[in-house]
């Protein structure tokens, strides 16, 4: 019967050996060359960081049998041509205290000596002021030869893992790893506008980028779609900035990883900027969708650390939460500002207007600025500071949805002059008791008014939380409805919370509890949904989870029940009280799951339905 021995011992200790050059490479390769486009990535860095103005990329196959680089930078001497094939050897570097604060993109030293020792590696430079060109290849012992070129470096690699087959078969087919090459060439274009970049594959050529401004740029790498569906950002806070284009939260997509950061020049997959963009956009994206967007954060280079992974795709911040609540707050406040002329979250998609009407949107083209308290409170190297709440803590004020609350400004449609006006105009009737349909100085205007009460009231709900101070509504009636033991147990623990969320509600028998009290905001719901609404989400997180992660889902909960309903008969004083708290509100363009409150035909759009002026 088999038995389980160990195994036994060597008869003589193993010698430890020095490995071969040639090895030592090749290991390195595994770290910084993974497919081509990891190649492309780094010659790419390279030629920036040599102060080129004009690139050209030539790749055969998908980049495995061959890719060319031509830049007109500043060259390499002849006698640094090898030393450049050199491992760890770079001009970038010279001591710890340029390692901790790197401004340039490629740094490490590894990446031509990296690629040469598992490709067929040529270098042709010519430096500024030289005589002449030379050209070496990658071969071991090889020498400088003369070389034609005008001026720069032309890096050509063959053949990627000609030597290490097993490697090879590890490849993707050549759409495959042209596509990844293409998007290395799209992201090192978006961040430096001013370098003209070209890409050809199999002697096509596929783009040709002039120099141009960053949203010029920015609509030649991602599409004038892109640019279109987006605001411009510029928020400046102490040593931090970020700058680029974030999408409106009605045109996001389902695409999660249409996401271009860059952080001092550098594209980055980083957690705390990926999470401070979720919590941003929490409020006002719809379903499964995502953010698109495209930003550049600069920083000091020493409070980050480029050098945590070999590709460096990561970083580390030295305070990572100042910097997510920089970011966090940044977004945030550019999508809650409030409703102007120009905007129009849900122009309909199949329209070829919709271009033009986005570019409109002037309350976003002036760059967005912080006060200063706020930036001591947000980047917290300076000084320990607690970070600014939202809102600013004054007693909410709220407006009760009635005829009473329309300003005496408010004029009717058949006097409200035509070349101005509030943004959304003024109401001139509703449609089937679901939209509101309104005039401006554009055109029409249409609003789901429940979506955009939701919205209103889930605002003020949020304030009033914050502030502690939910005024609350007694009820003539107290309403009694049976409960289970969870329910009647809830009530009895969670008495405290209730009282903050401005309800009452006691018991009224074994299995009967009774509601006293609602919000005032909430008056006009259904009392009874909204307590056993609450009373589920207590039993199932509990009060601490609730007054954190849950609380605003439970506040556009009871805001949904809050609002008005479908089919409510409005007056023309009601409509425009709710068109001016709507202008008044943060994120007004999305209700609470993330839809769109309201959508503008431009008089150009209606003249164009109607064939007017053919």
């Amino acid at each position: 019967m088999p038995t389980n021995s160990p195994s036994p011992l060597p008869t003589s200790l193993p010698r430890i050996a020095r490995l071969p050059d040639l090895l030592i490479s090749q290991i390195a390769a595994g770290e910084v060359v993974e497919r081509p486009a990891s190649v492309l990535k780094e010659l790419l860095e390279n030629s920036l960081d040599a102060g080129s103005s004009a690139i050209q990329v030539h790749l055969e196959e998908g980049g495995v049998k061959l890719i060319r680089i031509i830049d007109d930078g500043c060259g390499i001497e002849k006698d640094q041509l090898v030393l450049a094939l050199t491992r760890h050897a770079t001009s970038k570097i010279t001591s710890l205290d340029d390692l901790e604060q790197v401004s340039s993109l490629g740094f490490r030293g590894e990446a031509l000596a990296s690629v040469a020792s598992v490709a067929r590696l040529s270098l042709t430079s010519r430096a500024r002021g030289a005589a002449q060109a030379w050209k070496l290849r990658g071969e071991s012992g090889a020498e400088p030869e003369p070389a034609a070129l005008m001026a720069g470096t032309v890096v050509e690699m063959r053949d990627l893992y000609y030597n290490t087959p097993a490697r090879r078969k590890f490849l993707k087919a050549e759409a495959t790893e042209f596509a990844h090459c293409a998007d290395a060439v799209r992201r090192l274009a978006l961040t430096r506008p001013d370098v003209a970049i070209s890409l050809s594959h199999n002697a096509r050529t596929l783009f040709q980028l002039a120099p141009a401004e960053r949203a010029r740029r920015v609509a030649d790498v991602l599409g004038e779609d892109f640019l279109g569906a987006t605001r411009p950002l510029d928020v400046a806070a102490g040593p931090l900035r970020l700058a680029g284009h974030i999408i409106d939260p009605t045109c996001a997509g389902e695409v999660k990883d249409a996401q271009y950061v860059f952080v001092n020049g550098r594209f980055v997959r980083d957690k705390v900027i990926g999470h401070a963009l979720r919590e941003a956009y929490r409020d006002v994206l719809h379903g499964s969708r995502a953010p698109s967007v495209c930003l550049f954060l600069t920083i000091d280079p020493a409070l980050i650390d480029v050098n945590v992974h070999p590709a460096k795709t990561e970083i580390r911040f030295r305070d990572s939460r100042a910097v997510h609540q920089f970011v966090y707050h940044a977004i945030q406040r550019s999508l809650a500002q409030p409703l102007t002329a120009g905007d129009n979250p849900a122009s309909p998609a199949a329209s070829a207007e919709r271009p033009a009407v986005v570019a409109e949107r002037s309350p976003y083209q002036a760059p967005l600025r912080i006060s200063e308290r706020d930036t001591q409170a947000y980047f917290a190297f300076a000084q320990a500071a607690r970070p600014a709440p939202v809102h600013t803590g004054e007693r909410p004020q709220f407006t009760p949805f009635t005829p009473a609350a329309v300003a005496p400004a408010d004029m009717p449609p058949e006097t409200a002059p035509a070349t101005a006006g509030p943004p959304l105009g003024y109401a001139l009737a509703q449609l089937h008791g679901i939209y509101i349909l309104a005039q401006n100085a554009r055109g029409l205007i249409v609003v789901d008014m429940h979506a955009a009460h939701e919205r209103i009231l889930y605002e003020k709900l949020k304030q009033a939380y914050d502030a502690q101070d939910i005024p609350t509504q007694a009820l003539l009636i107290p309403a009694v409805f049976s409960a289970d033991a969870h329910q009647m147990a809830a009530v009895e623990e969670h008495a405290a919370v209730l009282a903050q969320l401005g309800f009452q509600i006691t018991a009224a028998g074994p299995e009967q509890l009774a509601i006293r009290a609602v919000p005032a905001l909430l008056q006009g719901g259904d009392p009874v949904a909204l307590a056993r609404a609450l009373l589920g989400e207590l039993n199932e997180h509990g009060s601490s989870e609730l007054l954190t992660a849950q609380r605003n889902e439970l506040l556009a909960t009871f805001a949904c029940h809050g609002a008005v309903r479908a089919r409510r008969q409005l007056s023309l004083p009601e409509m425009n009280a709710l068109l001016r708290q709507m202008e008044a509100t943060e994120r007004a363009g999305q209700c609470n799951h993330g839809r769109p409150t309201w959508s503008e035909l431009s008089l150009e759009a209606l003249d164009k339905l109607f064939l007017r002026g053919r």
